[in-house]
């Protein structure tokens, strides 16, 4: 894998060398260079400019380039570090790096905090709570009652707002989440340490030919 990167072939915008984004993420080089093919895939999937753009994302995620879901767009936004409505290549590494199963907790759970801070106030409000819980029952495609699903918000929020003022602050949540580390169960995924040898079921969605973005 390592010399398949070394030939003199475009790359797609915002192109980083893999020795550069190991040096910074929980990734190997090989590792990384791995990543660029599953970017490419992604990428090229809809607007094939090698960025990926929201639709691409969902696509990846949710085989709907059309489906709006919350989660979706959470985690595009904070994958796109330059605010600029694309995702590039070191943009896509540095934030994956994060689900790394060699990526510490402390890390997650602080990421896990900004996902969930939707209004970025630094704070979770339980209205924001409800928002994220709702949107990954939707994609659990599970169907609860409103009554059942104001019940959960209202009990985990309770427990988690220690204090008592009506928000989550950083410190609650580091408190909450390690005393219920289920709850970072999504935060790892295990074939980002040996993606040389699997890629993600998603990956096959996007059928673009290699030498199309080679």
């Amino acid at each position: 894998m390592g010399c398949a990167l070394s030939r003199n072939i475009k790359r797609t915008a915002g192109y980083e060398e893999p020795t550069i984004l190991a040096s910074e993420t929980a990734f190997t080089v090989s590792e990384v260079e791995a990543l660029y093919e599953l970017f490419k895939k992604i990428s090229y999937s809809v607007f094939k400019d090698g960025l990926i753009h929201k639709e691409e994302l969902q696509l990846a995620l949710f085989k709907n380039s059309n489906i709006h879901n919350l989660f979706a767009d959470r985690i595009f936004d904070m994958f796109d570090l330059k605010r600029n409505g694309v995702i590039e290549f070191g943009e896509f590494v540095r934030s994956l790096s994060v689900f790394h199963p060699n990526t510490t907790q402390d890390e997650k759970i602080a990421f896990a905090f900004r996902l969930y801070d939707l209004r970025n106030t630094g704070f979770i409000e339980q209205e924001e709570l409800k928002e994220m819980v709702l949107a990954l029952f939707n994609e659990s495609d599970l169907e609860l009652s409103d009554d059942v699903v104001e019940t959960i918000v209202d009990q985990t929020f309770r427990l988690a707002d220690s204090n008592g003022d009506g928000k989550i602050d950083p410190i609650e949540w580091n408190q909450f989440v390690k005393k219920n580390p289920s709850l970072l169960k999504n935060m790892t995924l295990p074939y980002l340490q040996d993606i040389t040898m699997a890629f993600p079921s998603f990956v096959m969605n996007s059928r673009v030919d290699d030498e199309e973005i080679d």
